[in-house]
């Protein structure tokens, strides 16, 4: 662990969702979707404490048969469509000092959805904090075959640029800087910017993750896409 910081990790799995019925437990190569980042946080080294949020008594059973730690029940308030993480995470820091006296520096969102995420994935996030004192660590993902002037809207079936015109032929896929996203696997944040409602902190710094481990599942083509990668993965 470093020096002086310890950390929450919380894997949030609300029990509805609209893309996949029951999509956090819902079977990936034979497992159920949680059970990667339940494996993830168990690998990690560093972080200090890893529980589950759900609202719902069957992930949180399932969770505990996995061998996590669901210490509660989230209000159901925290559990809608519109509910934000943050408002998630700040319940969980509350209920970890209320019931068990523990306080942390920082915070790490793991969302079931992100089941390439790996122990070490994790680790190095919580060694940028530890070496950098930064507000926030996100993990990021570089967008190949992308160019801001390749960006349209459309009008009435008409085309038109959204930042820059793009010229008289299609954009070239290495025009201008290297442009990232965050992939949604990992976010660490310093608690006290958390209890004042911010998730990133003026100084938020990049842990760069590969495209393979990279994806988000929303939808059946990511189901299918993670289980793709999943299965290269252990061949």
């Amino acid at each position: 662990m470093p020096k002086g910081i310890s950390v929450l990790g919380v894997i949030t799995a609300r029990g509805g969702s609209q893309g996949i019925p029951r999509k956090n437990i819902a079977a990936l190569l034979g497992k159920p979707l949680i059970a990667y980042t339940i494996a993830a946080a168990k690998e990690s080294k560093l972080l200090t404490t890893c529980i589950v949020s759900t609202d719902n008594e069957e992930i949180a059973n399932m969770a505990k048969d996995l061998g996590a730690d669901v210490p509660f029940l989230r209000p159901a308030m925290l559990a809608k469509d519109s509910s934000k993480s943050i408002d998630v995470m700040a319940h969980a820091l509350e209920w970890m000092e209320k019931n068990r006296s523990k306080i942390f520096d920082y915070a790490m969102i793991l969302q079931p959805t992100s089941p390439l995420r790996t122990g070490e994935d994790i680790d190095a996030t919580i060694r940028i904090a530890a070496q950098t004192g930064a507000d926030s660590v996100m993990s990021m993902v570089e967008l190949v075959d992308f160019s801001v002037p390749k960006l349209k809207r459309i009008k009435d079936n008409c085309i038109f640029p959204l930042f820059e015109e793009e010229g008289k032929e299609s954009a070239h896929r290495n025009t201008g800087e290297p442009v990232f996203k965050r992939n949604t696997a990992i976010y660490l944040t310093k608690t006290e910017l958390l209890r004042a409602g911010d998730m990133f902190g003026k100084n938020s710094r990049a842990y760069i993750m590969p495209r393979d481990r990279s994806i988000d599942i929303n939808d059946a083509v990511d189901f299918a896409t993670a289980e793709s990668l999943l299965r290269l993965h252990k061949n």
